[in-house]
């Protein structure tokens, strides 16, 4: 938010409040004239979610519908709750608006990722920016040329120039692996850890960095009990951006063997640091693996993770290219050049007068 809301005179982000007694993990979130506006947090999950949601969207969409309509023009992230109010309001206010669409552009499997696309696809031109997260080189859609690609980054120039780190395969046979994310069965952290004794046949010192919390984190923890890896993964839980890169550059080796992907911001942390990636054929991977920083799967099972291993930690030379090409990739990527193109399409699409103020709705 703080490099977006370089682009405007000011910047309202209307969100909801979550109060947690944790903060491992959270950054601040603040800007040059960035107002925080707070919604309350819709309460539970499922079936009781929906139930109660409507009671939310009356206590919260006055607040909406009011910085909305003191806005120049309005930037609806989606997928989310509000980012869905706050694009329909806008609209029905006819306030030039700009859509960034996060989630996996590729697939769409519910109800709610179909109505975005569609939404996106029907109204994106003229005042409506659509901007769908990932990368290709076909266009996002073939219904309508005005939705753009954008990449998604955590990664300054300077930090990127900061992390970037010639790698060798360490001579004393000390592998060390890691994967980060949120930790849900379909980012294939348990088949990291299912590889990890496979992995152990060949290199017997191999640890491995589980990074980030989430609902199968526990189920993880008894997998690795179970298999007698305890002293081989190490879980560090949420932790924030600079141990994230601390922890990368303690590595050897990217593992993330994801199911379902938009732009993870974490692959192009790893590819900063130097690290070659073993990943899978989703969204924009591909396009980010293509000049030969990493290897890809043709199924993310355990024994294709244990090869794609020992396949580039076998081979200093090959390594070693693989490390260059990644920071070459990475470079590409950073927090300026995102800011620079969603500022290009805006000025495109609202001129240079009317983009300079936005309510943010996330």
């Amino acid at each position: 938010m703080r490099t977006l809301s370089e682009l405007f005179d000011s910047t309202t982000v209307v969100v909801p409040i979550l109060r947690s007694a944790s903060r491992e993990g959270e950054v601040i979130l603040d800007g040059p004239k960035l107002t925080v506006i707070p919604l309350t947090t819709p309460s539970g999950h499922g079936l009781r979610r929906k139930l109660l949601f409507p009671f939310w969207l009356c206590r919260n969409t006055p607040i909406l519908a009011r910085e909305i309509l003191r806005a120049d023009a309005v930037h609806a992230p989606i997928p989310g709750d509000v980012g869905t109010i706050g694009m329909l309001l806008a609209f029905l206010m006819r306030k030039p608006l700009f859509v960034r669409y996060c989630g996996n552009w590729f697939v769409q499997k519910t109800v709610a990722e179909r109505f975005w696309k569609w939404f996106m696809e029907q109204f994106s031109g003229g005042r409506n920016v659509g901007l769908a997260t990932g990368g290709a080189i076909e266009p996002p859609s073939l219904r309508n040329p005005n939705i753009k690609w954008i990449f998604a980054t955590s990664l300054t120039d300077q930090e990127l120039k900061d992390c970037s780190a010639q790698r060798e395969i360490s001579s004393e046979g000390r592998v060390r692996l890691i994967i980060a994310c949120n930790q849900s069965r379909n980012k294939g952290t348990g088949k990291v850890i299912e590889s990890l004794p496979l992995i152990l046949k060949d290199f017997p010192s191999a640890t491995l960095d589980v990074v980030g919390d989430g609902e199968s984190l526990a189920d993880f923890k008894k997998m690795a009990t179970m298999l007698k890896l305890d002293e081989r993964i190490a879980f560090h839980g949420k932790v924030d951006h600079p141990s994230i890169l601390r922890l990368l550059k303690q590595a050897d080796l990217f593992c993330y063997p994801t199911a379902s992907e938009g732009f993870p911001k974490v692959v192009l942390e790893a590819l900063a640091c130097g690290l070659p990636v073993v990943t899978t054929r989703v969204s924009v991977l591909p396009h980010l693996i293509k000049n030969g920083c990493g290897v890809l799967l043709v199924e993310p099972t355990s024994r294709a993770i244990a090869e794609a291993v020992r396949e580039v930690l076998t081979d200093n030379e090959r390594y070693h290219l693989m490390s260059t090409r990644a920071i070459e990739t990475a470079r590409q990527y950073s927090l300026e050049s995102w800011r620079d193109t969603i500022g290009d399409s805006l000025r495109d699409a609202w001129g240079e007068s009317l983009a300079r103020c936005v309510t943010t709705s996330i």
